[in-house]
């Protein structure tokens, strides 16, 4: 969507540590430290915020309605006005940004969390296929995504020496983010799924993220380089994956072109590619070119907190552009089995 005359910003982001597991946390309590410095960084309470929204999964919690017990951590006495979405939290900020951008608040406070180490991950996300014909099969998301994996390297866009560079460079960066769960030199490993090995994938683990948006003037007043979302906007492939092309991700070149990506270049991407694989599809269908910093934040396979990586995404460019390291980036976020669901935001800071 253009930019119009309610500009929207992202003014504060923060994150938990992201680790394997959390058995001695409850979510709440994963939850509350990021709620307290994400709100100390704008040095709002509670009651100054207009709107919340929130993203997780009943699935992963094993129980209804759980996202009803994070808001003790929100404070919702005195009555708030507050939403949630049953997917990653880059969906509740684009709620969130549609409340803003229709008058209905001045700022919102947006969060995420996920729980995926009580589980197995892998048999819980078969419940996103369709369920006539792929749920039925339980082929879980290693081994959808090694899929993808294969029709890339089938299609010479891509092959395992280039995919184990990825998975090498995202760890490497991830090395500055205290947040990560994998940093460094990791072992890329054996197989897990032909051609996908270990260091192509993502960590399983759990973790919250945090971010406050603010509407023009209270966003200046709060921060002092803002992140503008200056276009934003979410498309969704066929649920069949059998009539889609796995090499190519139209909806996220949609998205892309709604959001105004491609007026100007951005100097900083923020993927949400769980696997190796999926950052070779988005590169294509973003057109990044070699001067574009792809997720220096060591990205989604340094830390995959499930529900809340794709809001991460935005939160850690709109963080470069905060502390004057990007002038204009994207985040790209993702649901669904090989990219189904793609949300792109541009975000730019001010110029000097």
């Amino acid at each position: 969507m253009p930019r119009h005359e309610r500009d929207i910003a992202v003014v504060a982001f923060a994150q938990s540590d992201h680790r394997r597991r959390t058995d001695d946390l409850s979510e709440l309590e994963m939850l509350l430290p990021v709620l307290d410095e994400v709100r100390e960084r704008t040095g709002l309470r509670a009651r100054d915020i207009g709107f919340t929204c929130s993203g997780s999964s009943d699935y992963l919690a094993g129980r209804p309605f759980s996202f009803t017990m994070t808001l003790d951590g929100v404070g919702a006495w005195p009555p708030i006005s507050e939403s949630h979405v049953e997917t990653d939290g880059a969906w509740a900020l684009y709620e969130a940004w549609v409340k803003l951008r229709t008058g209905q608040a001045d700022t919102a406070l947006v969060y995420a969390y996920g729980k995926s180490s009580p589980g197995s991950l892998r048999d819980v996300l078969t419940r996103q296929l369709d369920p006539y014909y792929l749920a039925p099969l339980w082929p879980d998301s290693v081994a959808l995504a090694a899929l993808q994996a294969r029709a890339l390297i089938d299609a010479g866009d891509t092959d395992e020496e280039a995919l184990a560079a990825i998975a090498a460079r995202s760890r490497a960066d991830a090395a500055a983010n205290p947040h990560a769960q994998l940093a460094g030199a990791v072992p890329h490993g054996g197989h897990q799924v032909r051609p996908l090995r270990t260091g192509d994938c993502p960590p399983v683990g759990d973790g919250a993220a945090a971010v406050v948006l603010a509407a023009g003037d209270t966003a200046r007043r709060l921060c002092g380089r803002p992140a503008w979302i200056t276009g934003i906007d979410h498309r969704i492939e066929a649920h069949s994956l059998g009539v889609r092309d796995l090499t190519d991700s139209p909806s996220t070149r949609l998205a892309a072109q709604r959001a105004g990506l491609f007026t100007a270049p951005v100097d900083t991407a923020e993927l949400h590619a769980p696997f190796t694989s999926q950052e070779v599809v988005l590169r294509k269908a973003l057109r990044l070119g070699r001067s574009t910093a792809v997720n220096p934040s060591g990205g989604a396979l340094a830390a995959n907190p499930v529900m809340a990586a794709g809001l991460i995404r935005i939160g850690e460019a709109a963080a470069r552009i905060h502390r004057g390291a990007s002038d204009r980036a994207v985040a790209h976020a993702t649901s669904g089995p090989c990219l189904q669901q793609n949300l792109v935001a541009v975000l730019e800071g001010d110029r000097a």
